[in-house]
């Protein structure tokens, strides 16, 4: 019988979405026994209530654009002795979550859980910590009583999409934890973890992000130079980030290079761009995009990426040997990436002191800076990330 797997996700950020449909992309190509694997992907928050995940997706899109020191200081707060790990159990909304997840479980009948954002695996582990407590309790009865047991829920995978732990991804009923980087695993285990059920794997990204058209094909096309020094300027997926502001310092950097700016899915701030930089006087090369689906090409082809450090974005950004400079981010998760790659010598982050502008021309004057920066990214890259949790699931599911 053909094995059926629940992807679990949620819309805060692109990241949790596209790590998910890696997944599910290679486990898809896998078979047990002769039969297929059918994955589902589920946006856990619209499952449960749409008004909610409305207020939750769109709530992380405004304080990451917006209020991001509010978010920084809400999930610093989680992660303080107040609200210890495996606590969120009682939260109300994963509370909520889990009477809902009850449903799918029954109609659905996973073999297999594997969770990209850390709400439905909560919500899952309560389920679990239920069932695991009432079968127990069950067992010492009278046997009348054991046909009432209906919900089993099947092993869980966690999949953590940054560079960094936090209190909500650790539960104890998780059987095995993909992380991004033996320090991420060094941090898990710090937290009481066992260390066998984390692997290093890497993050996930599909297949066709691996592969790319040839950089002067691509410039040439966005209407810029290919023998120039080619620097990216982009937020998140909604286009979040000090983008204008930033922009404003790379034009006034008296050397020659070229600026590719996108903007995402911010309709407005591209036409603010677009406006500005149609009025005024500058020596740069400058191309401008709103949301694109070529990030595989674009960012093979340029040489420094400034943005904030979400851990999809991060994680391209290392698979195609590109440094980058990291003026902004969202507190909490974004920041703890950044102290990743700081530690890793993967990026430069910007002080008071040593401003954008600095960092900038001293790798434009001294090409080797730059050449060591990438040497330390190719050292903590991982590839194959979502073909070695597949091969995790396929020998789970054999072994069940």
């Amino acid at each position: 019988m053909a094995k059926k797997i629940l992807i679990m996700s949620a819309s805060t950020g692109g990241g949790h979405n596209r790590a998910a449909r890696a997944i599910k992309e290679e486990l898809e190509s896998k078979t047990i026994s002769g039969e297929p694997i059918h994955c589902e992907i589920i946006d856990s928050l619209k499952l449960v209530n749409n008004t909610m995940d409305k207020i939750i997706s769109r709530g992380y899109e405004k304080s990451a654009i917006y209020t991001p020191k509010a978010y920084g200081s809400v999930y610093r707060l989680s992660e303080t002795s107040l609200i210890s790990r495996n606590e969120f159990k009682g939260n109300l909304l994963t509370s909520y979550m889990s009477q809902k997840f009850k449903k799918l479980l029954s109609e659905a009948k996973p073999d297999l859980i594997i969770g990209t954002h850390p709400f439905p695996m909560i919500a899952f582990s309560t389920l679990k910590k239920s069932y695991d407590t009432y079968v127990s309790i069950s067992l010492k009865a009278e046997p009348f009583h054991r046909h009432s047991i209906k919900l089993d829920v099947p092993p869980m995978i966690s999949v953590l999409t940054d560079y960094t732990t936090h209190s909500t991804w650790i539960q104890n009923e998780i059987d095995y934890y993909i992380v991004g980087h033996e320090y991420v695993k060094e941090l898990l285990i710090a937290e009481g973890v066992d260390n066998d059920k984390i692997k290093a794997f890497g993050i996930p990204v599909e297949k066709s992000f691996l592969s790319h058209r040839d950089r002067d094909t691509v410039l040439s096309e966005l209407g810029l130079s290919t023998d120039k020094l080619t620097v990216l300027l982009m937020g998140g997926s909604f286009g979040a980030g000090n983008i204008k502001e930033t922009l404003d310092e790379l034009l006034e950097i008296d050397r020659d290079f070229q600026i590719l700016v996108i903007t995402g899915r911010n309709e407005s701030l591209k036409e603010k761009i677009d406006k500005k930089i149609s009025s005024i006087e500058h020596d740069k090369n400058i191309s401008i995009l709103g949301f694109t689906n070529k990030m595989n090409d674009i960012l093979a082809s340029v040489d420094v990426l400034i943005t904030k450090p979400g851990g999809l974005t991060t994680t391209e950004a290392l698979l195609k040997d590109v440094p980058m400079i990291v003026p902004y981010y969202i507190p909490g998760q974004e920041e703890e990436n950044l102290d990743f790659l700081s530690n890793c010598g993967s990026a430069l982050r910007t002080t008071k002191k040593y401003t954008l502008p600095v960092l900038l021309k001293v790798l434009i004057d001294d090409p080797s800076r730059l050449d060591a920066l990438k040497k330390n990214v190719r050292s903590i890259r991982k590839f194959n990330s979502a073909q070695n949790i597949s091969s995790l699931v396929v020998n789970i599911l054999e072994e069940s």
